[in-house]
C-alpha cells in the first residue's frame, strides 16, 4: 500500500510526466480542491468504477471510473471517499495530443470516458489492473498500453518549441514573438496551440506563472505576498489575487492556510 511513482522510459518520457498508483485503506470522508495543472491526467479508480468531480457553481459531476480530461484553467473538487486504490498519469504539455491524437482543446471542456476513445482496449486494460495486486506491476502493465496507443508519437516541432520556451519564461509579450517565428498565421498558431495543449499561448502562460508562484509558496511557512508577487513577475499583489481566484478558486490568503502535504490538493472543512 502507498504511493508509488515511475517516470516513463523515453519516448513516452518525452510526453508524460508521470504515472502513478495510489493504494490507502479507506479514510473519513472529506473534501478537497484541486488546483489545475497545464497537463492532461487520465484517472482509473480501481475502488470504485466512478469518478466524482464538484465545480464551483455547479452540483456533482459523474462519470465511469476510468476518464481523461483537461488540461483545466479552474479548480475543482473531490471527494476522498473516491481515493482508495487510483492510478493516474499526467501528460506533459502537449503529450497527449502526440500520443493520441485527440483535440486536447475539447478534453478541456469536459472529462472523456476511455472506453469511448480505445473501446474494448481501455476495459481490458481496467480489468487487467483489478487483476494485478502489486503496485510496481500495475504500473509496468499501464506503462506497457499506453505504448501500444500509437507508434510513432506525432509531436508538433512547432508548438513543441512554443511549449518549451513558455515554460522557461512564461511571459506573455513572448507570444508574439513565437507566432512570427513560426512562420504561421495567428489564427493558425493560436487554433493548432489549442489543438495540442488545450488552452490558449496566453492561457497557458498565465497558468505557468501561477503554477510557478505555488511551487515557490507551498513550503515557506512565512509567506509575503507582496514579494511573492513580484518574483512571480505580477504588476503587483492586486493581480496575483485575480489570478488566485480565477485559476484557484480562493485567495491567495486561503491558499496559505488550507496547504495540505500536496501542493495541488487544499484540504476542505
Amino acid at each position: 500500500m502507498g504511493w508509488h511513482s515511475i517516470v516513463p522510459a523515453p519516448p513516452l518520457g518525452a510526453l508524460i510526466e508521470t504515472i502513478w498508483d495510489w493504494d490507502m485503506p479507506p479514510a473519513a470522508l472529506g473534501y478537497e480542491r484541486i488546483l489545475p495543472v497545464p497537463g492532461t491526467t487520465l484517472i482509473i479508480n480501481l475502488h470504485e468504477d466512478e469518478t466524482r468531480v464538484w465545480r464551483d457553481g455547479s452540483g456533482c459531476e459523474r462519470a465511469s471510473g476510468s476518464i481523461i480530461g483537461g488540461p483545466y484553467l479552474r479548480s475543482w473538487i473531490i471527494d476522498t471517499a473516491e481515493q482508495v486504490r487510483v492510478m493516474g498519469l499526467t501528460f506533459r504539455p502537449g503529450g497527449a495530443y502526440a500520443l493520441t491524437g485527440v483535440d486536447v482543446g475539447e478534453l478541456g471542456r469536459r472529462d472523456v470516458d476511455l472506453d469511448a476513445l480505445f473501446g474494448a482496449s481501455a476495459r481490458r486494460l481496467r480489468q487487467r489492473l483489478l487483476e494485478t495486486p502489486a503496485p510496481l506491476q500495475r504500473l509496468a502493465l499501464l506503462d506497457g498500453w499506453l505504448r501500444g496507443l500509437r507508434a510513432e508519437p506525432a509531436t508538433d516541432p512547432v508548438i513543441a518549441h512554443a511549449v518549451a520556451a513558455l515554460a522557461q519564461a512564461p511571459q506573455l509579450a513572448r507570444i508574439g514573438a513565437l507566432q512570427r517565428d513560426s512562420g504561421w498565421s495567428a489564427h493558425r498558431f493560436g487554433t493548432r496551440f489549442r489543438r495540442q495543449v488545450g488552452m490558449t499561448p496566453k492561457q497557458f502562460a498565465r497558468l505557468l506563472r501561477f503554477r510557478a508562484v505555488v511551487a515557490q509558496a507551498h513550503p515557506l511557512a512565512e509567506l509575503r505576498w507582496s514579494e511573492v508577487a513580484a518574483d512571480g513577475g505580477y504588476s503587483d499583489q492586486a493581480h496575483l489575487n485575480h489570478e488566485f481566484r480565477a485559476f484557484a478558486g480562493v485567495t491567495p490568503g486561503e491558499f496559505a492556510a488550507r496547504r495540505g502535504p500536496y501542493p495541488n490538493h487544499l484540504p476542505l472543512d
